[in-house]
C-alpha cells in the first residue's frame, strides 16, 4: 500500500469536488496518516481542546462566516491557530471566499489550502470515502476473477490449469469478466473483499495457443465490469487418485486472503468435466446458503432421521411376539 498523500487526493477528487488549490502544491509530498477528516469548528475561535491535527480539515459556512466576522488582525491569529497544529491541509468548501489576509498567511508559509465548490457535508463524506480507499490493506493474487450469477468467483490454481479458458466459457454464456491474470485486492472493511483488474492489463485475457484477447471489444460492455466483491476462492488442481476429494459438501473449506476468510472450493480435474457449469452451480449454491438453504446439511440430517426411525421400527418388530 502505497502513502496517501494530500497531492494524490487533489488530483483524485480535483473533478468530483471541484477543487482548486488556492496556494501552490508543494513537490514533496504531503503524508496523509489519518482515514477520516475533522471539522475545525470551535478550533478557529481559540477553544484547542480534543482538536484532531493529524486529519485533513474541512471549514464550512461556519468556521468562514466567524472569520469574516472578524477584522484582518482577527483572521490571521484565529487562521494562524489552525495551522500552528500542523493540519496536512485545509478543504474550504461552498466555493467560500477566503479573507485576502488569510491567503497571504498560508501563501507566505506554503501551505496547502484548497477550495471546493461542493457542500461540507459532500466533501466530508467523499473524503472520508477516498480515504477509507486509500488506507485499504491491499495486494495482489495471481487468478481470475469473475462475476457468476452476482457472486464473485475468485479461481486459482496453477499457471495453465486453464482458469483463464474457464472465465472465458462463462463469458460467452453470458457471466462478466472482472480481472484474468493479476486481481488486485482491497480489504473495504472488516470482512469484505473487492478485486479488481490491474490498469495495464484491463480486461485482456491470454488463451494459450490463441494469444490475447479482449473481452469487452469481442463480447461487448455486458461481458465485463470494473470491480467485485470476491465470496468464493475456486481452486483448479490436476486430478490426483491418491486424493480422497469431497463428496458430500459437509466439509467447510475457508482461504484467507488479507485477513478475510471467504469459502473455497477444491475442484479437481480430469478429462471431460464441465468446469463452466460447475462453476455456476458453485454460485448458486453459495447463494441458497446465504438464504439459509444448505443441501448437504440437509440431506445429512434425512440420513440421520432416516436411520433413527428404522432403528425405532427394528426395536418395534422385534418385540412383538404376536
Amino acid at each position: 500500500m502505497t502513502q496517501p498523500t494530500v497531492q494524490q487526493l487533489y488530483q483524485d477528487l480535483q473533478d468530483l469536488l471541484g477543487l482548486e488549490a488556492l496556494t501552490p502544491l508543494p513537490e514533496a509530498p504531503i503524508p496523509l496518516v489519518a482515514r477520516d477528516v475533522h471539522r475545525p469548528g470551535m478550533a478557529v475561535m481559540g477553544f484547542m481542546e480534543n482538536f484532531l491535527s493529524d486529519r485533513v480539515q474541512v471549514m464550512g459556512e461556519s468556521e468562514m462566516s466567524y472569520l469574516a466576522s472578524l477584522d484582518a488582525a482577527g483572521q490571521l491569529e484565529a487562521f494562524g491557530r489552525v495551522l500552528s497544529l500542523q493540519p496536512p491541509t485545509i478543504v474550504v468548501t461552498r466555493g467560500l471566499p477566503v479573507p485576502d489576509a488569510v491567503l497571504t498567511l498560508v501563501r507566505e508559509r506554503g501551505f496547502p489550502l484548497l477550495r471546493s465548490a461542493r457542500s461540507a457535508e459532500m466533501v466530508t463524506r467523499e473524503l472520508n470515502r477516498h480515504l477509507e480507499r486509500a488506507f485499504a490493506p491491499s495486494g495482489e493474487v495471481h487468478g481470475t476473477l469473475v462475476d457468476v450469477y452476482g457472486v464473485g468467483l475468485l479461481f486459482t490454481g496453477r499457471s495453465g490449469i486453464g482458469k483463464s479458458e474457464c472465465a472465458l466459457d462463462l463469458v460467452e454464456r453470458g457471466h462478466r469478466l472482472v480481472a484474468d491474470d493479476i486481481v488486485e485486492v482491497m480489504r473495504t472493511s472488516e470482512n469484505v473483499l473487492i478485486g479488481r483488474f490491474r490498469a495495464l492489463l484491463q480486461h485482456n485475457i491470454e488463451i494459450r495457443g490463441v494469444g490475447v484477447i479482449d473481452v469487452q471489444a469481442i463480447f461487448g460492455i455486458h461481458a465485463i465490469r470494473m470491480q467485485k466483491r470476491i465470496e468464493v476462492a475456486v481452486e483448479l488442481q490436476d486430478w490426483d487418485d491418491q486424493i480422497d476429494y469431497e463428496r458430500v459438501g459437509m466439509e467447510r473449506r475457508t482461504i484467507e486472503i488479507l485477513g478475510v476468510e471467504i469459502p473455497q472450493v477444491i475442484l479437481p480435474l480430469n478429462p471431460g468435466k464441465n468446469i463452466t457449469v460447475i462453476s455456476e452451480v458453485i454460485a448458486l449454491d453459495f447463494m441458497l446458503k446465504i438464504y439459509g438453504y444448505d443441501a448437504a446439511r440437509i440431506l445429512n440430517e434425512r440420513i440421520i432421521k432416516s436411520i433413527r426411525h428404522s432403528r425405532r421400527l427394528k426395536r418395534y418388530l422385534e418385540q412383538d411376539l404376536e
